[in-house]
């Protein structure tokens, strides 16, 4: 199987494991000694056990849908929609593989917000979205 290959479906099999709720399964992706940041907050999680933890600990019901998996080589991002507790929060996940495993994951987290109505005129729904108005 070609790497690109190999990885595209590493890491559709991490986001459905994410979504089953299966840790094991979903952390696999991760090497050892991986880092995963979060910007907005300014954490940082060094190693896969502490990773693990700190998103096994979540206490909401958490649920994934993925828009888009793009990438090649060793960087690779998902577009992804996660729900807390029936409140979806928009997220991307950048992730940098290094021997077939993720190293280094930068995930960012935004909320939804209304469309402005002077852009009413610019804009269209995106496929399978309806616009929400401000």
């Amino acid at each position: 199987m070609a790497p690109d290959i190999w990885t595209r479906a590493a890491i559709e099999e991490h986001w459905r494991a994410s979504e089953r709720g299966d840790t094991e399964a979903e952390h696999a992706i991760y090497a050892a000694d991986a880092i995963l940041d979060y910007p907005q907050s300014g954490e940082r999680f060094r190693g896969r056990a502490k990773i693990s933890a700190q998103r096994g600990g979540h206490p909401a019901s958490r649920h994934f849908t993925v828009h888009r998996i793009t990438g090649t080589g060793a960087l690779w991002v998902s577009e992804c929609v996660i729900t807390y507790d029936e409140v979806p929060t928009y997220s991307v996940s950048i992730m940098e593989f290094v021997h077939g495993q993720v190293a280094h994951e930068t995930q960012y987290f935004a909320d939804a917000f209304g469309a402005p109505e002077w852009r009413t005129a610019l804009a269209e729904p995106m496929p399978g979205r309806n616009i929400t108005r401000a």
